[in-house]
């Protein structure tokens, strides 16, 4: 599609951690690439999701959450990646809970860039208890931020989110597309499985245990309609394996089988999948380690 008037442009999603981005992202492009779980630091990559139309191609890019209370090397490098994402991008989307406004929402406000159009997204509007608070605190933000827009919506519920659409479209450039019509992602599939992989670990392990947590691909063979895939989740004590392997292996089984059922769907083919835990100490902190696990 490279007809006058078409539009393509990369729109960045930003947020503290836990507003809801990944899931605005896997509802806005109907398919699920980025995983989600109430836990912060779920997402820890930059991942584009790629929604086409007859009139537009919105390529959207999820960013962790950005937040200061962690002083790890690991979360550093996702923050730089936060900021990055701001840059070089044609609208931001600034994801707000409905009726909360903290310090750490505050120090993303301090970072969003006076020369982009950035439209404030109102999440969660389904949980909040008192809807007669959402016009209040869409007036307190307008004071705060000169917004381009500020669109109410809950992501969860798919409520609102053809008006976001309809209000990001304003704001996008002509241009023919920026990607194949029928790509979703700029990611492959092997980095897609491991993200399956560490979702379950972040759903089903205790609060502490998924930040010590990453996943490595080591084989991903497609055999005709078959993925033959081994995985390996790396840990940084040996207390922490024991608890994901679990009970005779239980823990580890159960979190195998429902990445790999995800897979199934995503890929749309059968999977072979096969996981096991390795210790490696302080990879969260090792620089070398963290490029070497996709980090940027």
């Amino acid at each position: 599609m490279s007809v006058s008037g078409y539009k393509a442009g990369y729109i960045s999603i930003v947020g503290r951690p836990n507003v809801g981005k990944s899931t605005l992202l896997n509802h806005l492009i109907k398919q699920k690439i980025s995983i989600t779980s109430r836990k912060a630091q779920t997402t820890r990559f930059r991942i584009h999701g790629i929604l086409t139309d007859e009139r537009s191609q919105f390529v959207f890019v999820d960013t962790p959450g950005f937040q200061r209370r962690h002083r790890s090397q690991l979360n550093q490098v996702m923050n730089r990646v936060v900021l990055q994402s701001m840059q070089d991008v044609d609208v931001i989307l600034f994801v707000l809970e409905a009726g909360r406004f903290g310090q750490e929402d505050e120090q993303v406000l301090e970072q969003l860039p006076q020369d982009i159009p950035v439209i404030l997204v109102i999440n969660k509007i389904d949980l909040l208890p008192d809807k007669l608070q959402l016009l209040p605190f869409m007036r307190k933000m307008a004071d705060m931020f000169e917004f381009s827009a500020i669109v109410p919506v809950s992501a969860l519920q798919n409520r609102q989110l053809s008006a976001l659409i309809e209000t990001i479209r304003q704001h996008l450039p002509e241009n023919p597309l920026l990607f194949a019509e029928d790509e979703i992602t700029d990611r492959s599939e092997r980095f897609l499985a491991a993200e399956l992989l560490r979702e379950k670990v972040f759903r089903q392990i205790g609060e502490e245990v998924p930040y010590s947590v990453s996943v490595i691909i080591e084989q991903f063979v497609v055999e005709g309609g078959l993925r033959r895939i081994h995985a390996c989740i790396l840990v940084e004590r040996e207390n922490q394996k024991a608890i994901i392997i679990g009970k005779q292996g239980k823990k580890l089984k159960e979190m195998a089988t429902q990445a790999r059922k995800d897979m199934e769907v995503l890929f749309d083919g059968k999977v072979y999948l096969e996981v096991w835990v390795k210790v490696k100490s302080g990879w969260a902190d090792d620089t070398v380690a963290l490029k070497s696990l996709g980090y940027e």
